[in-house]
Formats: C-alpha cells, sequence, structure tokens
C-alpha cells in the first residue's frame, strides 16, 4: 500500500502544482521545458531499471523502481507513460501474488489515468489485467466482467489479439467454473479466430486450456 500512497502522492503534486515544472511558480517556459524534461530522463532510468531487475527475479526492486518511474513521469505529465509505468508495476504485484496490490494500482490510478486522458487502449490493457488478477485470486464474477470489457473495447478498436485474449480469458474462467462445455466452445472459437489473425501466439495457451478440460465432461 505505501507504493499506491507515493504514486497517488506524486499525482495531487502535478494537481497542484507544487513543483518548478508549474510555470506560475517558474516563470519562465523554458525552465517549464527543462524541469519536464528532466523528470522523463529520470522516469526512463528508473523503467530501465525496473525491467532489468524484473527479468533478473528481483521484484522487490523492480516494484520500487516501476513506482519511482511513474512518479517522475506523472511529474512530467507523461501519462502515457506514466500509465505503463502503473501496469508493470501491477503485473509485478501479480507475479509476487500481491493480487489486492495489483488491483487497486490498476483500478484505483491506472484506469482514472487512462480514462482521464482518453486511451481506450489502455483501459482496454487495464481491463485485461483486472481479468488476470480477478482469476488468479478466484473472483469469478468479476474476472468475467472484465474480459467481457476487454473484448468490446478489442472489437471497437480493432484489436485482433487484444479480442482473442478476451476469449481466452472467459474460457479459462469457464474452466474455472466447470463449464467446460461452453469453456471447449470459446476455446474453439479463439482457435478459429487466430487462424483468421494469422498468429500462431496463442497456439500454447488454447492447448494448456484445453488440456485442464476433462475429456469425459464433453462426451457426458
Amino acid at each position: 500500500m505505501a507504493i499506491i500512497f507515493v504514486i497517488i502522492a506524486g499525482q495531487s503534486q502535478a494537481q497542484t502544482g507544487h513543483s518548478l515544472s508549474d510555470p506560475e511558480l517558474s516563470g519562465n517556459g523554458a525552465i517549464n521545458i527543462v524541469v519536464s524534461s528532466l523528470d522523463e530522463n529520470e522516469g526512463n532510468n528508473y523503467f530501465s531499471e525496473a525491467e532489468r531487475n524484473e527479468r533478473n527475479g528481483a521484484y522487490d526492486e523492480a516494484l520500487t523502481l516501476f513506482s519511482k518511474a511513474a512518479f517522475e513521469y506523472n511529474s512530467a505529465k507523461q501519462f502515457s507513460r506514466y500509465g505503463s509505468a502503473l501496469m508493470r508495476l501491477s503485473n509485478v504485484h501479480y507475479l509476487l501474488t500481491h493480487y489486492t496490490e495489483a488491483e487497486q494500482v490498476v483500478l484505483n490510478v491506472a484506469l482514472k489515468n487512462y480514462s482521464k486522458i482518453g486511451s481506450r487502449t489502455g483501459q482496454m490493457e487495464s481491463y485485461a489485467q483486472l481479468g488476470r488478477i480477478y482469476l488468479a485470486s478466484n473472483k469469478l464474477t468479476q474476472s468475467m466482467w472484465f474480459y467481457t470489457q476487454q473484448g468490446i473495447l478489442a472489437r471497437q478498436i480493432g484489436s485482433s489479439t487484444a479480442n482473442i485474449e478476451s476469449v481466452l480469458g472467459i474460457a479459462n474462467v469457464k474452466i474455472r467454473r466447470k463449464e467446460y462445455v461452453m469453456a471447449a466452445r470459446d476455446l474453439n472459437k479463439a482457435e478459429v479466430m487466430a487462424k483468421s489473425a494469422n498468429t500462431t501466439q496463442f497456439k500454447t495457451q488454447i492447448r494448456e486450456a484445453r488440456s485442464l478440460i476433462p475429456v469425459k465432461k464433453l462426451k457426458s
């Protein structure tokens, strides 16, 4: 929760303008540009370090660095990058099975940021992340809802990849609910969609999901 507090504090600072990047305090547009650039560069440095730590399995350090990157991007008013840092922060929490923290970063900060800047892609990715988090924490009704919202936005913006991910997510929810026949239909649908999109990236996911469905349940 401390990391979330830091992010929200950074957001409040940007909104109230208590920094040199506020033109009213700096009195010089050039200073505003320079400070914003420094904040953005700092954010980039933190983000790169965070990615390196995540790849190496140093998740606690990655959490700290993604949080710092988010703070700097928010200070520089780079809200798209701010959202990306938040999503990566949430994902590290997810990898650590900190599902409440992963949920809160997306639901209370990232999703609001993407809504504010009008990024439907960001909103779609937030819905997908929440679908994953709720599935992992066995909150199946919520997971189904967010995967469905992901699919709706995916179709609106024409993202076949995200649409397939949505169908697969819904199938996994149904498997968890032991709704095997309906899950199998969704997996068949995802397979057809993947072939139509000429992609093989979902082949393993589809195969693994099918392996969770008892064959006798499909024959009964």
